[in-house]
């Protein structure tokens, strides 16, 4: 259960982070093993195509240093659905967790940095 729920968790963070700016799967890879979340590329990768598939991302290859880098920004579908999760985890944290820490300030995660 934990995992498809963590699952789900990576993706609301991929959706933010796209949403700020574009991004690339290795940048990724470190921003969520900041927060956690040790994920390789076998995972992330699937998530990313999915979320393309799905039309919430939408993809775009840029050359960087000779490499083709898959850059992934939001779409305005993504944009929805991010949206929508951002209320329901609000309503969630609210709804689960003890007053004493729903009622702390949340701390935002930083941007992603590019990593070569």
């Amino acid at each position: 259960m934990l995992r498809g729920l963590f699952l789900g968790f990576i993706r609301i963070h991929i959706l933010f982070h796209a949403a700020e700016a574009p991004v690339y799967g290795v940048a990724l890879m470190a921003e969520l093993g900041r927060h956690g979340y040790r994920i390789g590329p076998g995972t992330l990768y699937p998530i990313l195509h999915s979320l393309e598939t799905q039309g919430f991302l939408r993809r775009e290859n840029q050359v960087v240093d000779g490499k083709v880098r898959k850059y992934y920004r939001i779409t305005p579908a993504g944009r929805r659905t991010l949206a929508r999760a951002q209320a329901q985890l609000g309503e969630l944290v609210e709804e689960v967790l003890p007053a004493d820490l729903a009622k702390e300030p949340m701390r935002r995660p930083g941007t992603l940095r590019e990593t070569r």
